[in-house]
């Protein structure tokens, strides 16, 4: 999972750019990029590993000048997580066009294969998002203008989308003309615009999530959609056209259970009303199947689970109580390479309170269970402190299956429900009980006031919404995602690392 944002003003862009990757930073703390552009047309680009406060030093943000630019923040999914791909991407022809990219391509070998052979470009990185600015840049190159119009732009996105498939929320920008940004023709991946009018004129930009709207005081125009390509020159006018054949409106599920700031609108739904609609939901599950349970508090695993927590405290007539404090210089487990990590990072990440915890039935409420290391740590801390009993609740339905689309769900091996029912899993946990969010509730929860026509739900029942997920590629992911082979990277990486510093 990454974040995008895009901006063109009638000012300075730089500083906006960095405050919007700041509050985009939950997306990814891998890697972190900005690319302006000023009115000459030159590029100024500033990129590496680390969070955007370590990345951007004053002395980079002096040098990125222009008035529109676009910014990326990385969470590695099956590529590395070196420098050299680290985002915007850039390549010279034609015009100069850099490029930033959330989500996952499923055909980016075909993609490579046609890019050498057929297209003659060169790929320099093992990133598919490489290849998704090579595609849009060999298509925008049969135009014969010097300057490519609208038009061109649209058709461009138009070839993209009949040759990638995947998820691809993009945004881009062609030296001296403007910035695009173009989302998959099933919406998987999420993209806003935002509006402001100033003295100088109207500005736009484009995010990952309107929080990043919110915080540049623009206003929340609407989502980018499916299949469509937005276009704003550098005079500042808006353009737009649906460049998809059969769009269908099928975001990624677990935006709305995981990855986005509850503070977001994406696809016309609230992040925070979903989560304590999934808490109610959660909440009535529990009443059916433990109509006498003996629950003294409900307590969150923080962050991303307190809105559902707090609801289903509500729904349940039990007190709801913060027993964990987290360390907030710690990055979010669930998306750090290696397992090792992983595992070393949850204590240094919460430490319980014990008058929370000393001689109480407690409910664990947690957004979602993946691999399972981070829960069993996180109920041994609840027993050591002093549970009399553990129970867990996950406002999420058993992760089964792997995520194609840009997010880093391990290999099915790895996920603790692999091969396990409820009853197995919540002894490989150690809690007394364990209950788990049905789809259709999960569903419910957050479809109940928006156009969207489904939701990518691959990662709890297998069905892949663009249908060209087949048991060689699952394999192929395996062999790039689980954890022994990232911690091998890892190693690699380091030797590197050691040579270029050598």
């Amino acid at each position: 999972m990454c974040g995008i944002i895009g901006i063109v003003g009638h000012s300075e862009v730089n500083q906006a750019l960095y405050d919007g990757l700041t509050v985009l930073q939950h997306r990814g703390q891998d890697a972190a990029g900005i690319m302006t552009c000023d009115s000459d047309g030159k590029f100024f680009l500033r990129k590496d590993n680390g969070l955007v406060k370590d990345v951007f030093h004053t002395r980079h943000m002096m040098r990125l000048k222009g008035k529109m630019g676009i910014g990326h923040i990385r969470y590695p999914t099956a590529g590395c997580s070196t420098s050299a791909e680290s985002q915007p991407f850039y390549v010279n022809s034609p015009f100069g066009i850099s490029l930033a990219h959330n989500g996952n391509l499923t055909n980016t070998k075909v993609l490579k294969e046609e890019l050498f052979r057929t297209d003659q470009r060169h790929l320099n990185t093992d990133s598919d998002s490489e290849v998704l600015l090579n595609v849009l840049a060999h298509e925008l190159h049969s135009t014969s203008k010097l300057k490519p119009q609208p038009e061109d732009v649209f058709n461009a996105v138009t070839q993209v989308h009949r040759r990638c498939r995947g998820a691809y929320a993009a945004v881009a920008m062609i030296s001296g003309v403007g910035v695009l940004a173009f989302r998959d023709p099933y919406g998987i991946r999420p993209v806003v615009i935002g509006k402001r009018e100033t003295s100088k004129g109207t500005e736009y930009m484009v995010a990952s999530e309107s929080v990043a709207v919110d915080i540049l005081d623009f206003e929340l125009v609407r989502d980018v959609e499916p299949g469509e390509c937005i276009f704003i020159d550098t005079d500042g006018n808006f353009h737009a056209q649906q460049c998809a054949e059969n769009p269908v409106k099928s975001p990624c599920i677990f935006e709305y259970v995981y990855f986005a700031r509850p503070d977001s609108m994406m696809d016309g739904i609230s992040v925070h009303k979903s989560r304590m609609r999934m808490g109610t939901k959660l909440a009535n599950k529990i009443k059916r199947e433990f109509p006498d349970h003996d629950i003294d508090v409900v307590i969150p695993i923080p962050d991303t689970s307190r809105s559902a927590a707090l609801q289903l405290s509500y729904d349940l007539e039990v007190v709801y109580r913060e027993g964990f404090i987290k360390n907030r210089y710690i990055g979010r487990t669930f998306i750090m390479p290696g397992q090792t990590m992983r595992k070393k990072s949850v204590r240094q990440k919460l430490n319980a309170i014990d008058l929370e915890f000393r001689g109480k039935n407690v409910l664990l409420v947690d957004d979602s269970i993946v691999r399972g290391t981070t829960s069993q740590q996180i109920v041994q801390m609840a027993r050591d402190a002093g549970a009399n009993k553990v129970y867990l609740a996950s406002a999420a339905p058993p992760v089964r299956y792997p995520n194609v689309y840009g997010i880093d769900m391990p290999s099915a091996h790895e996920f603790v429900a692999h091969d396990r029912d409820v009853k197995q899993i919540a002894e490989e946990l150690g809690v007394d009980w364990l209950v788990y969010q049905d789809l259709p509730d999960l569903v419910a929860a957050i479809n109940k006031k928006s156009d969207v026509e489904s939701f990518d739900t691959s990662c709890f029942d297998g069905q892949y919404i663009t249908g060209d997920i087949d048991e060689n590629y699952l394999y192929y992911i395996d062999t790039l995602r689980n954890d022994a082979s990232k911690q091998a990277e890892d190693k690699s990486n380091a030797v590197i690392e050691l040579h270029n510093n050598a």
